[in-house]
Order: structure tokens, then C-alpha cells, then sequence
């Protein structure tokens, strides 16, 4: 049955098997989109591209008309962090970081999750800065665990972050405006999930809830600002970001990555 705990939706093991439906089809979308993430191609083709995948499954997208976005993926290139439209008129090019936000949503159901693509052949600190992006989520992953408090997980997201910039040398932004999101029988649910913080802060976290990890670095600033579409976020240096996102269950075994791809 659907409870809520302190305004944080809980689900049967039952709905979490539904969600991990939806996340299947997300992980499968990305992978078509990855497949097709080549120079020459448009991200208005990758969008195209991403709906098919996702129709042809018997789901919805859950970006597509929400608010008003315009796109079944956001596509962010470059500087662009989060929310970029993707259109028939940006053309990738070699050595472009192209930054993949998808949802599906199967049976009312949702899945989100995103990667970072690196166009042909990239520069050495942008992918850099791609795996320190993921491995910040994956340490928040593991953090997704009944009887840990919220922040835990930004905690390890930060720590991580900090630490890959030290070890690679460079300077990493973390974003700070946008962040992770309780999800389920919506897309951006209670609670919302800092990538930065101390420990030990916020909800205690509980078998049924299920959040969107998902950090967001850049190799320079962490300011960002919104673009005259009232959609596309970059960074106020133009400088390349980077984001990294999964949707993560929280079962009596620990984390289950529900938007992970199959074995």
C-alpha cells in the first residue's frame, strides 16, 4: 500500500518492482542515445531517437510536457549543466561533453537518470571531470540506506567530489542550486537532495522511500544561470559541466539501483 512518512512517499516492494520497470526502459533509452551520441549527429535526433525507445515500450516520457518542456530528453552540451532543449539545429562535434537527463514513466510509475557522453574523442580533463561526477554519485549511492539521514548522502557526494579534485588536479564547482529528488508516482518528489553538506541532517531515511542521486560538477565555478528559454541552466563561466544521476530504492538489503542497466 502507498503510505507517506513525514511527506516522503513510501512504496511496497511490489510498487518498487513497478518503478524498477520504468527504470529498465530509462536505462535501455540511454543506451540507445549513447549508441547514436556520434559527431554529425543533432540532439534534436537524439530526442527523437529517446521517445521512439521509450514509446515503443509502452511507456510516457516524463520530461515531455512538463512545465511545458518541449522534449522527451534534456540534452546539455558543454556549459550547459541541466534542462538543455534539445534541437534539429545543435550539431555535436568532436570533443564535446554532452550531458543525457531522461524519465519514463510505465504504470504511473517513474524512472529517471543521466549520463554524460563524451563526443568522439575528448580533452583529458573533461573526462576527468565526467568520472569524478559519477563516482560522487555512486558514493551517495551507497549512502541510500535505511537509518541514515538524508544529508549523509550529500555528505558523501561532496566528499567524493573533494577528493577527486585533489587527486586529478583540478578545481571542481559543485552545484548547489539544483540536486537529487524523492521520486516515485511523481518525477520531483519530497525530499530534495543537496550534493553538498554536513552529516547526519534532514529525514531519516526508510525501507520504501526511493531518491534520484544526481550531482552535477563543473571545471570552474559552481554559479550557474538560467537562459532566456527559462529552461537551459549554465555555468556563469562557461565553463564544462558535468551530471551524473540514478534512481535508488531503498529496500531492507540496502540500496537497489532501480535505473541501472540489466546484468
Amino acid at each position: 500500500m502507498l503510505r507517506r512518512g513525514k511527506g516522503i512517499e513510501l512504496k511496497s516492494r511490489g510498487e518498487i518492482e513497478a518503478m524498477r520497470a520504468a527504470g529498465l526502459i530509462v536505462a535501455r533509452t540511454l543506451a540507445a542515445v549513447t549508441e547514436n551520441a556520434k559527431p554529425g549527429a543533432t540532439t534534436g535526433e537524439l530526442d527523437a531517437i529517446a521517445e521512439q525507445v521509450i514509446r515503443d515500450a509502452g511507456a510516457v516520457p516524463s520530461f515531455k510536457g512538463y512545465h511545458g518542456f518541449p522534449a522527451s530528453i534534456c540534452a546539455s552540451l558543454n556549459e550547459k549543466v541541466v534542462h538543455g532543449i534539445p534541437s534539429s539545429s545543435e550539431v555535436l562535434a568532436e570533443g564535446d561533453l554532452l550531458s543525457v537527463d531522461c524519465g519514463a514513466i510505465l504504470d504511473g510509475w517513474h524512472g529517471d537518470s543521466a549520463v554524460t557522453l563524451a563526443i568522439g574523442e575528448v580533452s583529458a580533463q573533461d573526462r576527468a571531470l565526467s568520472a569524478a561526477t559519477e563516482a560522487s554519485m555512486w558514493a551517495g549511492i551507497e549512502q541510500v540506506r535505511a537509518g541514515n539521514r538524508l544529508t549523509d548522502i550529500s555528505h558523501a557526494v561532496e566528499t567524493a567530489a573533494r577528493a577527486a579534485s585533489k587527486a586529478d588536479g583540478l578545481e571542481y564547482g559543485i552545484i548547489a542550486e539544483y540536486g537529487g529528488h524523492g521520486i516515485g508516482t511523481q518525477m520531483h518528489m519530497e525530499p530534495f537532495l543537496p550534493n553538498l553538506g554536513k552529516p547526519g541532517r534532514g529525514p531519516k531515511l526508510r525501507v520504501g522511500m526511493a531518491i534520484a542521486v544526481e550531482p552535477m560538477l563543473t571545471l570552474g565555478s559552481a554559479d550557474t544561470e538560467e537562459l532566456d528559454d527559462a529552461w537551459t541552466v549554465v555555468t556563469d563561466d562557461g565553463s564544462r559541466a558535468a551530471h551524473w544521476e540514478h534512481t535508488v530504492a531503498i529496500t531492507e538489503d540496502g540500496p537497489w539501483v532501480l535505473t541501472a542497466a540489466e546484468d
